[in-house]
């Protein structure tokens, strides 16, 4: 793009805006280097990112850049060999720091929405933790190393430490002897020229035994090293010789592990610089509201809302501007100070800042063109130093322009042909309009001249626009209105400022009878079109109106799914409790009963049976009686004893011992359960079956009398395998005897031995048809159930 247009437009400004958003000297460099691009692939790509930098920043905040620093001179030190400095090596370590934070923030994990391009960007930084960790571990600050740098390190200063304390303590010991208190000019202790030293009175320096290293500035006081500590101080000094050279190894050893890493810290300044510019883009999209416009190599603009960057958000007013479609040149006529080359700039920088790959302030699905030259004649080009007037120079740069424009170029002019004889200007305007219009080139211009008026009406593929003007308060109201030519008002604002009417009505005379029907067309062109947009307008707030009704509608329905389900969910889980509750209760009394029966306790067997039963019924009325939800399926027309059914209410399947009776109950048995159940709960069990072996012949009465005090389990926890064998085999003979067909074996989960020994000694009992884990409910993994023959 020519530099010119760039200046006129003021895209420098924008991208002022842009580096104000980056954080690093790379990233602000980047976007001072920022150039619009003619390449359709290139700005798709720039927009995607900046669309999704856009979206995560509303999703999950903005990313974290602060410490970013520039660090290749850095690594360029360290590659010729060069041992870096402390600070050198913190900006590194604090450079990895924040790759770290950047591929934190980028991890997808409960991610609703995945980012093509800066996923990719995200991925490719790596992490050296090791290096970090290191740099973080040595280094405590831009001016210290850490004492576990190294173990030769912290000795050094363990040493130095006791030589210090030393040194310190016979210091103490001078200061306070009454021998030298005389010849103290203070009781403390001092460093000069990195060694301890007394303040000594001036008069005493011969006296006292020791070494001058100083004096004050008024000479009265001398400080002096004790010849008794010299010694220690000359011990300090190598200590601390051997410290600068621990702290250089230390230094020396972080330096080669950067130069080892230098091809991953450079990938990582690169990947983090685009990061930081491409979320800068996004910040600068949110500051004005931006959105993505959509591209097309058709030379088709069309800006709906469009708001020029620069002006003042809360005030600006939305502009709707477009061209290259119906109409190729668009002739923008208006007063003075009405936006008409605001909403010039206002199509040229949208044209740049999209083809940079910025965001525009303007609705969503705004269209732009790739234009490969946008050229400007904005402003008085006036130039002192060539002589030139303002006429000449302008046409200096249109003469330039008209030399270099092509075909895919936009082209834009302000007050074509003025600062000249009005004639002349508009003959000489009309025809630079008209060779651009016969190129099809894409051309936006304002002019006052009322010739050109005429030629847009009469011309086709040239289209009329204006500044819209408010007579009543004499001020525009800066709406861009396309299709209808400006109207000048002047004598409507003389009017207004009070000039008489009848100076009015005389320069009415001297315009001709044309031109005044020409103003009259144009003002019922104005209305019409008002009242259009007015219209456009209110169709419009009802479309969204009715959007957001739609919206709301699909979010009730989906609630409404949602708590179904819930209480759907809840039904069952309270139906699987009252269950497994019935059940625990059913087995309590089997077990009562059967320690009654084995103590002839006959009568209050019977009592217990009759009290399950009665429990049994009160735990399904009451669980009926809960159920919300009711089943949708057909209940059996014609049920009779022995078919075999599916009790919805339990979620368990059974047989039915009886035809329904007159209040439509059946009696249902469900394993050792004999439950009445209405018939609208019941299904009929269509599942295959396998076929029935044709029982053994044993003696009924036998049979009879065991099943009365039989259990339906047996209890072998705590018992060793073969104990529990002995016991099982007894019990299922006398299960099988009392013509039982399902029984449980209660052996608990502990370490599993004793589950392992019970279930390989069923499969050889011949009494034992199958066997299967306990499901919920009936003891899990406790229990194994077994069918008997």
């Amino acid at each position: 793009m020519n530099e010119k247009a760039l200046r006129i437009l003021e895209y420098d400004k924008i991208i002022n805006m842009l580096a104000g958003f980056a954080v690093s000297p790379m990233a602000k460099e980047m976007a001072h280097h920022l150039q619009p691009s003619v390449s359709m692939s290139e700005i798709v790509l720039r927009q995607q990112e900046t669309t999704e930098a856009v979206s995560m920043v509303l999703r999950k905040g903005s990313p974290s850049f602060g410490g970013f620093r520039e660090i290749r001179p850095q690594l360029k030190r360290a590659e010729m060999g060069g041992t870096l400095s402390i600070p050198e090596l913190m900006h590194i370590g604090e450079f990895l720091y924040v790759c770290r934070k950047a591929k934190n923030y980028a991890k997808n994990e409960n991610k609703a929405e995945t980012y093509e391009r800066l996923d990719e960007y995200f991925e490719l930084l790596t992490l050296i933790p090791n290096l970090e960790n290191e740099i973080t571990r040595c280094i405590v600050s831009e001016t210290e190393i850490a004492d576990d740098a190294s173990a030769g390190l912290k000795s050094v200063r363990k040493e130095i430490k006791i030589s210090n304390d030393r040194v310190k303590d016979h210091l103490n010991g001078v200061i306070s002897s009454s021998a030298y208190r005389n010849m103290l000019q203070d009781f403390v202790i001092t460093i000069r020229n990195d060694r301890y030293c007394v303040p000594v009175k001036s008069e005493y320096r011969s006296v006292f035994p020791g070494m001058v290293h100083d004096q004050s500035n008024t000479g009265s006081t001398v400080f002096m090293e004790p010849l008794s500590v010299v010694q220690l101080n000359n011990k300090i000094k190598e200590l601390q010789a051997k410290e600068r050279e621990e702290i250089e190894k230390i230094l020396t050893s972080l330096s080669i592990m950067v130069i080892q890493n230098e091809a991953q810290l450079s990938a990582n300044l690169e990947l983090l610089t685009q990061l930081d510019f491409i979320f800068a883009k996004a910040q600068l999209s949110l500051s004005m509201d931006g959105t993505q416009p959509l591209f097309n190599t058709k030379g088709y603009v069309n800006i709906q809302k469009g708001r020029h960057p620069l002006l003042d958000k809360k005030t600006v007013v939305p502009i709707n501007i477009y061209l290259g479609k119906e109409f190729t040149t668009l002739l923008i006529t208006g007063p003075n100070t009405g936006g008409k080359t605001v909403a010039l700039k206002t199509l040229g920088l949208f044209s740049l800042m999209g083809q940079a790959g910025l965001h525009i302030p303007a609705n969503d699905h705004s269209q732009l063109a790739v234009f490969d030259e946008v050229f400007a004649d904005i402003g008085d080009e006036q130039s002192i130093e060539q002589s030139l007037s303002t006429f000449s120079a302008h046409m200096t740069n249109i003469v330039k322009i008209l030399e270099d424009v092509t075909d895919s170029s936009l082209v834009l002019f302000d007050e074509l042909g003025a600062g000249t004889d009005p004639t002349e200007g508009a003959a000489l305007a009309m025809a630079i309009i008209s060779y651009l219009h016969d190129r099809k080139i894409r051309t936006a211009v304002t002019t006052h001249y009322s010739e050109l008026k005429v030629y847009a009406l009469s011309t086709e593929g040239v289209e009329n626009a204006c500044c819209e003007f408010d007579v009543e308060t004499l001020r525009p109201t800066y709406r861009l209105l396309i299709g209808i030519p400006g109207k000048s008002n002047a004598f409507a604002i003389s009017k207004r400022l009070g000039l008489q009417d009848y100076i009015i009505d005389s320069a009415r005379e001297f315009i001709s009878h044309d031109e005044a029907r020409f103003e009259d067309v144009i003002t019922d062109l104005e209305i019409s079109k008002k009242s259009v947009a007015f219209e456009q307008e209110r169709a419009e707030q009802y479309r969204r109106e009715a959007e957001s009704l739609k919206k709301e509608v699909e979010r009730q329905k989906e609630k409404t799914r949602e708590q179904k389900e819930k209480i759907l969910q809840k039904a069952r889980e309270e139906a699987k409790q009252i269950y497994a509750q019935a059940k625990e209760e059913a087995d309590s009394i089997i077990k009562e009963m059967n320690r009654e029966a084995k103590q002839k306790n006959q009568q209050k067997a019977l009592e217990n049976r009759a009290k399950l039963k009665e429990k049994l019924s009160s735990v399904q009325e009451d669980f009926l009686k809960s159920k919300k939800v009711k089943p949708t399926h057909k209940p059996p027309e014609k049920l009779q004893a022995g078919d075999r059914v599916y009790v919805i209410s339990f979620d368990q399947n059974g047989v039915a011992l009886s035809a329904p009776d007159k209040n439509k109950d059946v009696m249902v048995q469900m394993g050792i359960m004999k439950v009445k159940v209405p018939l609208a709960e019941l299904m009929l069990d269509d599942t295959p079956q396998p076929k029935e072996q044709k029982p053994r012949q044993t003696n009924v009465r036998a049979k009879a009398k065991k099943s009365q005090f039989i259990s339906a389990e047996i209890d072998c926890r705590g018992q060793l395998v073969d104990e529990a064998i002995v016991n099982i085999d007894k019990y299922i003979d006398d299960a099988y005897l009392s013509g039982l067909k399902q029984i449980i074996i209660i052996h608990g989960k502990g370490t599993g031995a004793l589950r392992a020994g019970v279930q390989k000694y069923l499969r050889t009992n011949p009494h034992v048809k199958s066997q299967r884990p306990g499901t919920f409910g009936e003891g899990d993994a406790g229990v194994t159930v077994v069918e008997l023959k």
